[in-house]
């Protein structure tokens, strides 16, 4: 029987090394080599420190930056670890807020996002990706359209040109991958970046 049993053990240790080890070993290395910022998490810096990731958005609240989509992450509330608050962009929860085309409370909060931004926007609708929010509750990027919309806002806070901040904007389009995929996008930490920039 142990005649039988051996070359199974042996294969199952064989292929364990090389699929669970060797492997994943080896295509990290890789990675590491040929694409050292992105295997390490798109990190962005500013004056040597690590400030966010290119693949994970960040919540802006101040009307001197642009803001991205809306966040349905949560996280442990402080006062009670059995009940749960928003965090937005929260990396270690990553979700969407499984609330639905029929929810009650979904409706009133896009209802009053739409209502604000219309006021900052001079009374017109304001693109659909500043109201809904990703699957994933991280997406840092927002349309061309979305950052445009904030412009006016921006440019108030901040006592600039609008025809500045729209160029900037334009100058950070992300354009679709090969050409052919995606949409055209815009990351919002990297635009806050280059405005900052722009008017020191």
């Amino acid at each position: 029987m142990l005649k039988e049993i051996r070359p199974a053990i042996v294969l199952l240790l064989g292929l364990t090394l090389i699929t669970g080890l060797a492997y994943p070993l080896a295509m990290t290395g890789i990675a590491g080599a040929i694409f050292p910022s992105q295997s390490s998490g798109s990190m962005i810096e500013r004056d040597g420190t690590v400030i966010g990731s290119a693949l994970i958005g960040q919540e802006f609240k101040s009307d001197r930056y642009f803001h991205g989509r809306p966040s349905a992450t949560t996280g442990p509330d402080p006062d009670d670890s059995s009940k749960s608050v928003p965090a937005p962009y929260n990396a270690a929860n990553s979700m969407g807020s499984n609330l639905g085309p029929t929810s009650q409370a979904l409706a009133d909060r896009i209802r009053g996002d739409v209502e604000k931004l219309k006021e900052e926007g001079a009374g017109t609708v304001p693109p659909i990706d500043l109201v809904t929010a990703s699957a994933s509750g991280l997406d840092p990027h927002i349309s061309p359209e979305a950052a445009l919309f904030q412009v006016q806002r921006v440019a108030k806070a901040r006592n600039m040109p609008e025809a500045a901040l729209r160029q900037l904007v334009n100058d950070n389009i992300q354009g679709r991958l090969l050409g052919i995929l995606g949409e055209p996008r815009v990351n919002v930490l990297a635009l806050n970046l280059a405005l900052d920039r722009a008017v020191r």
